[in-house]
């Protein structure tokens, strides 16, 4: 996997200084309006802590500790293991976060606290420009792709579900994995080549220092990881918004603005 559009300035413009007054409102607005929020200055397990139960009511994974934060770092124990690439030095395929649960957490805190010698970049994908795209050169795509059951996630006791979910108001919510515990509809089979290389198209690169991260609305963006030599950690916070927030996004056909 290649990023396909440069990005040196993503970090810069989506940055939110969490430590200055109304840095909350702050994030709370820059998610609504984008999704995306980048933080730096975030160097330890505790700091990234306090910043994730400022902004988000932690949800517990199957990989986090006690605390809610899940360390993401090879442990040398999980390759080839289907759901646990994040946890190998390996390549992490384009992906939303809980895509077998019924409600997905709405956002994902990825912060770095020790980068790779080499490799490790983070990979980053808009939902709604490959949603966009979609419905400009394939609208058969994103009606089959908004079928419900266009994909079974999750081992046997997962669910059938789309990858755009329609919502009220004509919002759209994704949900996309590509490991071994998804398995397609044939119609949408057909059309995964489309959403992928629209995927490709739009996908952008960040390189996370020591204690830069991102947070961002897991119903609207896709994120991965190229693959990496060396130590590398960092720690995931998955939650929902202290406030309530309308799902997913508004597509641009529908009047969205450029965010």
């Amino acid at each position: 996997m290649s990023a396909t559009s440069p990005a040196t300035d993503l970090f810069a413009r989506h940055y939110v200084d969490f430590q200055l007054p109304g840095a909350v409102e702050t994030v709370a607005g820059r998610l609504s309006a984008a999704g995306l929020v980048t933080v730096d200055r975030l160097t330890t397990r505790s700091r990234v802590l306090g910043f994730a139960t400022q902004v988000m009511r932690l949800v517990h994974h199957r990989d986090s500790g006690a605390d809610g934060l899940t360390a993401i770092y090879n442990t040398g124990r999980h390759d080839e293991r289907p759901g646990f690439a994040g946890l190998t030095n390996g390549e992490l395929a384009l992906h939303t976060e809980g895509a077998a649960l019924k409600t997905p957490p709405r956002l994902m805190l990825m912060v770095c606290t020790q980068p790779a010698p080499e490799g490790g970049h983070s990979l980053l994908v808009d939902g709604r420009t490959v949603h966009a795209e979609l419905e400009q050169r394939c609208p058969d795509a994103v009606a089959v792709l908004s079928g419900p059951r266009a994909g079974f996630f999750g081992p046997s006791t997962g669910i059938f579900a789309p990858v755009f979910a329609r919502h009220e108001g004509g919002r759209v919510a994704v949900r996309y994995r590509q490991n071994g515990l998804v398995r397609w509809s044939p119609l949408a089979q057909m059309h995964l080549h489309g959403f992928w290389m629209a995927a490709k198209r739009s996908q952008q690169m960040l390189t996370l220092r020591a204690g830069q991260g991102y947070l961002l609305d897991n119903h609207r963006w896709l994120h991965g990881r190229t693959s990496f030599d060396g130590a590398r950690r960092c720690y995931r916070a998955l939650g929902n918004p202290h406030e309530p927030a309308p799902p997913g996004f508004l597509p641009r056909s529908m009047g969205g603005g450029a965010a």
